[in-house]
């Protein structure tokens, strides 16, 4: 049988205002991964319009203390 990860959800906050694009009341804040790299964004939910795009952190969700862990580790098994 195959190990199936549980899927990953993303908490979207809703953000007060309206959609410029197509006047809804529908605009959430969240964590996105685009071809740019991670960003915090503001987008409608109805139409998908951007709202607002700043970068956010470099690794994402990757706690940067967890990535050291690994790399010594890699380096104390190396002859």
């Amino acid at each position: 049988m195959a190990n199936l990860a549980k899927p990953m959800s993303v908490e979207k906050v809703p953000v007060a205002g309206v959609c410029p694009e197509c006047g809804a009341h529908a605009l959430k804040r969240y964590e996105a991964l685009s071809a740019g790299g991670w960003f915090q964004v503001v987008k409608c939910q109805d139409c998908l319009a951007s709202v607002e795009r700043k970068p956010w952190k470099r690794l994402g969700y990757v706690d940067r203390g967890h990535v050291d862990v690994i790399l010594n580790a890699r380096k104390a098994a190396k002859p």
